[in-house]
């Protein structure tokens, strides 16, 4: 499989956060076979293992959040509207008119309903509705629509991926599968013999309500070292200040007192030696992601954090580069194939 491929495949399961667990069977059949181990646990983290074949090899964790932001049905009414509520961090504003699956018994595709100009109050327009104000509108009665959807279940935007000019990418759940995209396809492509050690690749969940998976997931699999990838903010006009971090800037690695700067450093000059294109992001306190809680998992795991950067992020169409992915599963290789890194953070 193509890593172009699998980077539109991958999204395309529906894993709104706390709902992760409903794609597990698609997800093994898209990518289990090429791994020794696969499973999930309590909380629908998922795991894939593949072995180096050495004796007492280090453990390698790689982790990549699956889950995406969603909604969830809160009510339907008698003729057949949806109303629903935020499931991480969805913006309003970007929701009307939009295309969206509710996930029930079966599948049911809805529109988010939109006001026509011709029909609103004098200043509504220049109001943005809250998530309260909105519903979806999916044309079945209200009574055939209970029996299909209840309150609960998980919705999410419907699955569209196109192809722009400069091997470029739109579409949704690019945070963070876009990375597991990369990760996995790195992983099942490199020789066991090559690997440095065990490596674990992890696709946490409900990372966007509260970096929940990890927590976990990080404990049970007690790694020696870890490498936490999430995506970041590429430069738009808008955003005068990620000017140093633009789409086909290559992986971008986060410098922060939170995590562990001699395994960044190794992991830098990895790049340097394999002339990996690379960027550098400094975070001086959190860093919204994973690694903020990965690292003080048990006693302690040394983390290093990496991104890939995308743009229009937490909408349906979030934008990528494949340069970039190329870049991070590049860059994957590299940290899972270092044995610089394994002897001096392996147990």
């Amino acid at each position: 499989m193509e890593l172009k491929e699998l980077m539109m495949a991958l999204p395309a399961l529906m894993s709104v956060s706390g709902y992760e667990k409903a794609s597990d069977k698609e997800l093994y059949e898209l990518v289990g076979e090429h791994f020794d181990e696969c499973f999930t646990d309590a909380l629908n983290n998922h795991f894939f293992v593949k072995r180096s074949g050495k004796e007492n090899a280090p453990k390698i964790l790689i982790d990549t959040h699956y889950d995406e932001i969603g909604m969830i049905v809160t009510r339907i009414s008698d003729d057949g509207f949806v109303s629903v509520a935020p499931i991480g961090g969805v913006d309003t504003r970007i929701l009307q008119a939009g295309e969206v699956i509710i996930y029930g018994k079966e599948k049911v595709y809805g529109v988010i309903g939109s006001t026509p100009p011709h029909l609103a109050q004098p200043g509504d327009a220049d109001k943005l509705k809250s998530m309260e104000e909105l519903y979806i509108d999916t044309g079945i009665p209200g009574d055939e629509l209970c029996e299909i959807v209840r309150l609960g279940s998980p919705v999410g935007f419907k699955p569209v991926y196109t192809e722009l000019l400069n091997d470029r990418i739109c579409g949704k759940s690019f945070d963070d599968k876009a990375c597991a995209a990369s990760v996995l396809y790195a992983v099942m492509n490199t020789p066991r013999e090559e690997l440095a050690g065990d490596v674990c690749v992890m696709l946490s969940s409900q990372e966007e309500v509260g970096l929940r998976g990890a927590r976990v997931g990080g404990f049970g699999i007690y790694p020696d070292y870890a490498l936490v990838l999430d995506v970041t903010f590429a430069y738009t006009p808008d955003t005068e200040i990620r000017k140093d971090v633009c789409l086909e800037s290559g992986v971008c690695i986060t410098l922060s007192p939170i995590t562990d700067r001699r395994l960044t450093r190794m992991a830098i000059d990895m790049c340097r030696e394999k002339e990996i294109k690379y960027t550098l992001e400094a975070a001086p306190k959190g860093t919204g992601t994973n690694a903020n809680v990965m690292g003080i998992t048990r006693e302690g795991i040394p983390t290093a954090l990496a991104s890939m950067p995308i743009k229009s992020m937490h909408s349906p169409s979030e934008l990528l580069s494949m340069a970039d992915a190329q870049s991070l599963a590049d860059f994957t290789v590299g940290f899972i194939t270092s044995t610089e890194i394994a002897e001096v953070f392996g147990k």
